[in-house]
């Protein structure tokens, strides 16, 4: 190598997080001369001498926020001897560093924001590089200000001198801002008006008042309101037409919690953590009523912590939008769309460029949502793959995530929701167009589930490129596969895939499936049985609907039995016609609706479920009320398949609590797929077997499940959502491994 100097590409998480100036002053501490830039490929770092010691300290001392992928080094020629070590304005070009996703508010900005003495007390858009938002308030590489939702804000003297310091925490912080050049907070109540401190004022006397408040995050907009304060909740709940669906809730801090849960909730990434109702601060019983599970979260930027301090009590913090729309990003949307909500308004003037919801996540780190502290971090692409084309998936419908797959690597997006829902799309839109900018992605190819009801297909052939379809439950095994870093060539593994619907081979409704799977191939070898659903979609809102296939189908004179009392109260008869039929009343294997089934049989949701999984996670939560119970309940096999009629038989006969006959379910249910998966794992030679879909969330049945198939290697989701959150994820890697 010339030993004039060298010239080091770094690449990773290498933007928006202080490593220019952590170079410049491990440089200075070295007595290197140089300079260092960023540019859309990382981070250039160009010394005169040599560089042995200094790359080792990278790795050693990498800021916080940071992460080190690889570091290339080369020959590099200087013209004239550098004299000390500069850093050089940043480069365009085309993007392959990674982006940085939002981070929670750290404790030196934590510690400023509560010193009377600093110039940043109270002030709550503080932040520094090792804080506040970055892919939310980004529009355009390379990250700097200029193309950011900063561009407006004129920095004051003062916080000038700290962006340009590479000394200072704040160097080159985008957002970075203070009381007199930066956002101010604005309070509107009907004619009510108020600015800054004002402002934040008014909007804790009216959260103490048991009011309801939309407030302006980062990444969209919450509503808020006491959550010990029942008549508060319910007038949220009723507001919102969110009659059950659990509700968020954000402590004022982690005293007396556990300190697995502490932890989790304390990560940069702030995520929502569900959490025992048991462990918890008091709360109303309406946050999430029949369930045992709270979802909760810290204060994640300094607006929150400023509102947690002021109020001291537990706060509702729900998506702020109406029930069927996706939540509100300006100020002019909220107030328009939540006027029948909110009783006041906390806003602010910083643009939200990126919708950003809550991830969601339990204290052991299994992902059920993945978005802010998260998104857009890259997922690297199991050994084994080349470099692949440039690649679109476009995920599910449901929980939708699309995927860029470029290079070696995955960028999903950010959990969007239901593509049916008004208003999503568009910002499904909005977040394709951003990551495919910033990336200057520019896709061969779209990959698209097989369903040709989803939107997401439909919108794939509206694309003028060419399209490949991947089977729903394919995508399920291979994401989870993927997460594991399974092998391309690691041979096939027999997967479960348990969720609702989704589109199988030869026009099949599956849900409840056995395959044998790898990255190339997915073929289905058992399953559960292919039931009913009456009146078709309509079966996925009401579990009675169910409850009388499954009766129809395994359990002759079913009407004289006491569970039948949840569906003889209902129009049934032309319902046993059309199955009958066949007339509206497709058949699907489905595991989620056995689920529902079962749950209306136990009275967990007499009528229509008031959000997906509602009867599934009732059903669970009654399981765990009683904890694991001796019982007579199997699901057998019966030549090599779950024999159904059987295990109802069982289970209509076990006359015991509800919560027994809950958790048997649990356990009849895996300990009859344990079987399945065992009986075609031992016909295959195959010792490893992975599992996906939804219905995966369940924690009991997991477990259930791990301790039936202890003595085999079992991959369950954790860092990925097991739902459709990671569909993309797993169309990416079966269409890449076609390239490989």
């Amino acid at each position: 190598m010339n030993s004039n100097g060298t010239s080091l590409r770094i690449q990773g998480r290498v933007q928006g997080v202080g490593f220019r100036p952590f170079v410049w002053q491990l440089a200075r501490k070295l007595n290197l001369t140089g300079d260092v830039c960023n540019d859309a490929a990382g981070v250039e770092v160009r010394l005169a001498g040599k560089e042995g010691a200094f790359i080792a300290a990278l790795f050693a001392h990498c800021p916080p926020l940071a992460r080190i992928d690889s570091v290339q080094a080369r020959a590099f020629h200087w013209p004239q001897p550098p004299q000390g070590f500069t850093i050089r304005p940043s480069a365009g070009g085309a993007m392959q560093t990674h982006i940085v996703p939002d981070a929670a508010t750290c404790p030196d900005c934590l510690r400023e924001l509560n010193d009377p003495s600093d110039r940043r007390y109270r002030y709550p858009f503080l932040n520094c590089t090792h804080c506040g938002p970055r892919f939310t308030i980004i529009r355009a590489m390379p990250y700097d200000r200029p193309l950011t939702a900063m561009a407006g804000f004129s920095l004051c003297p003062d916080c000038r001198s700290e962006y340009v310091d590479p000394a200072d925490r704040r160097f080159h912080a985008q957002p970075v801002a203070c009381p007199q050049c930066g956002p101010q907070l604005a309070w509107q109540a009907g004619e009510e008006r108020a600015v800054k401190e004002a402002a934040l004022q008014a909007a804790v006397a009216m959260l103490k008042a048991g009011k309801i408040v939309a407030i302006k995050g980062i990444g969209g907009f919450h509503l808020a309101c006491d959550a010990q304060n029942p008549q508060a909740v319910a007038r949220l709940r009723e507001r919102k037409r969110r009659p059950t669906k659990p509700l968020a809730v954000m402590l004022p801090d982690a005293a007396g919690l556990a300190p697995a849960l502490s932890a989790r909730l304390g990560a940069t990434s702030a995520p929502i953590v569900l959490a025992r109702k048991r462990g918890l601060p008091a709360l109303c019983d309406a946050i999430a009523p029949g369930l045992s599970e709270v979802g909760v979260m810290l204060p994640a930027n300094p607006l929150q912590h400023l509102l947690m301090q002021a109020t001291a009590r537990p706060l509702v913090m729900t998506s702020g939008n109406l029930n069927g729309l996706p939540p509100a990003l300006s100020n002019e949307q909220a107030l328009a769309e939540l006027a029948t909500i909110a009783d006041g308004f906390l806003l602010h003037n910083r643009d939200i460029l990126q919708r950003m919801d809550d991830s969601v996540m339990r204290a052991d780190g299994e992902m059920l949502r993945r978005a802010r502290g998260f998104v857009p971090d890259a997922v690297a692409l199991p050994p084994g793959f080349g470099a692949a084309p440039p690649l679109l998936c476009l995920g599910a419908d449901l929980k939708n995530t699309f995927c860029l797959v470029r290079g070696g690597e995955a960028v999903l997006s950010q959990h969007l929701g239901d593509l049916r829902e008004e208003g999503v799309e568009a910002q499904w839109r909005q977040a394709l167009r951003t990551l495919s900018d910033i990336y200057d992605f520019h896709p061969q190819r779209i990959i698209a589930d097989a369903h040709p009801g989803y939107r997401t297909t439909q919108l794939a052939e509206t694309m003028a490129l060419p399209v490949t379809r991947v089977l729903h439950h394919h995508a399920h095994i291979a994401a989870c596969l993927a997460e594991h870093r399974w092998p391309l060539n690691g041979g096939p593994v027999i997967g479960l895939a348990l969720d609702g619907i989704g589109m199988g081979a030869n026009g099949e409704l599956w849900g409840g499936e056995c395959l044998q799977a790898d990255y190339r191939q997915c073929q289905r070898l058992g399953g559960l049985p292919a039931v009913a659903l009456p009146g078709g979609d309509l079966a996925a809102r009401q579990p009675w609907r169910n409850l009388l296939a499954q009766f129809l189908a395994f359990a002759p004179g079913w009407q004289s039995l006491p569970e039948a009392a949840a569906v003889l109260n209902k129009p049934w008869q032309p319902l046993a016609r059309a199955v009958a039929r066949g007339v509206n009343a497709p058949l699907a294997s489905s595991a989620g609706r056995l689920f529902d089934a079962v749950a209306a049989a136990l009275g967990c949701v007499e009528e229509a479920q008031s959000y997906e999984g509602e009867a599934a996670c009732r059903l669970e939560a009654l399981a765990e009320q009683g904890g694991a119970v001796a019982h007579p309940v199997t699901l057998p096999l019966r030549d090599g398949e779950p024999d159904m009629a059987a295990f109802w038989a069982q289970w209509l006969r076990f006359r015991a609590p509800a919560s027994a006959r809950a958790w048997a379910f649990h356990d009849a249910l895996a300990q009859g797929l344990a079987a399945l998966a065992r009986h075609h794992a031992q016909a295959q030679n195959i010792s490893v077997i992975a599992c996906g879909g939804g219905v995966l969330h369940n924690q009991l049945l997991r477990a259930r499940l791990r301790h039936y198939l202890h003595d085999f290697t079992l991959l369950l989701p954790h860092t990925l959502p097991a739902g459709d959150g990671a569909i993309a994820f797993g169309q990416a890697v079966i269409a890449a491994a076609a390239f490989s």
